[in-house]
């Protein structure tokens, strides 16, 4: 399984990364803290001091268009942040 999907690059975690040594992460839904950790520490070669995981449920959009009315649903995802111990970095940008 797969645990990892991909980093989560926004302004808000960006200055997270900065200030606090926090990064976020999109993971598998099945996948627990354990594993993540265990995927992020193997991927990365860093030392995490905690996680903390939250599941984002898929919201309904609609739009008005010439054919009628369109319908759908966003995906639903778990995001992971995790936070590294002090000296630790993680480099997004090394492998573009």
């Amino acid at each position: 399984m797969d645990v990892l999907f991909k980093p989560i690059v926004t302004e808000k975690l960006t200055g997270q990364a900065e200030t606090l040594n926090r990064y976020g992460f999109i993971v598998d839904k099945r996948a627990n803290k354990q594993q993540i950790k265990n995927a992020i520490e193997v991927l990365y070669d860093v030392k995490i001091e905690s996680i903390n995981t939250m599941i984002y449920g898929g919201k309904t959009k609609q739009r008005f268009t010439k054919s009628g009315i369109q319908k759908g649903k966003t995906a639903s995802y778990k995001k992971a942040v995790v936070t590294l111990k002090k000296g630790e970095v993680i480099d997004f940008y090394s492998n573009v």
